[in-house]
């Protein structure tokens, strides 16, 4: 691996994301969730930023591919657990998250060991489900901070959304894989011209 795809200012402002979260468990255990509230929208920013950085810089690399989506999930599931120890969020919702990424981890390992695929792209339930779980997160968070009725009401409209779309892009996901395996199948079978 070049030492440049670590060094590009995408792949770094990532990295970062990754090592806001043991500050966010921190002050998650103190009780600080002013704090954990304003490092997780901090180390949600990143995750726009390094996005955009990456296609206006012309500096999208296969570490970054990689390292995005695995930033993403390990914040996620930190928090959501995180938030489950301390009682904040029930435990349903975080077994349901924690069931459906390690089964998507090993079907996709499997997947690229035995059959070379390669294309996990998220689909557009899957952004919906890392939507509404970032959705629910923060207002889990920002009730401790502002409990306000509304706060309440969107946090309760993010978990079910969260608890639904995990669902959904689970039954999704599936279906793709299915799908590719077929079209990597039929491309198998198909002699060169």
């Amino acid at each position: 691996m070049k030492l440049s795809q670590i060094l590009s200012a995408p792949n770094q402002l990532t990295l970062a994301r990754l090592a806001f979260l043991p500050f966010i468990v921190i002050k998650l255990l103190d009780g600080h969730f002013k704090g954990a509230l304003i490092l997780f929208v901090l180390a949600g920013i990143s995750d726009g930023l390094d996005g955009l950085l990456a296609r206006r810089l012309k500096q999208q690399t296969l570490l970054g591919q990689y390292l995005d989506p695995i930033a993403d999930k390990t914040l996620l599931s930190t928090v959501f657990l995180m938030l489950s120890i301390i009682h904040l969020i029930p435990w349903k919702f975080t077994v349901l998250v924690f069931s459906r990424d390690i089964c998507i981890l090993l079907v996709s390992g499997v997947l690229y060991t035995i059959a070379g695929l390669r294309d996990f792209r998220p689909s557009i339930f899957g952004k919906a489900n890392t939507f509404a779980q970032l959705a629910a997160v923060t207002f889990v968070m920002l009730l401790k901070v502002h409990p306000a009725l509304w706060v309440a009401v969107a946090r309760l409209t993010f978990l079910r959304a969260t608890f639904i779309f995990t669902i959904v892009s689970a039954v999704h996901y599936v279906y793709l894989v299915g799908h590719r395996l077929h079209a990597a199948g039929h491309h198998a079978a198909t002699p060169a011209a």
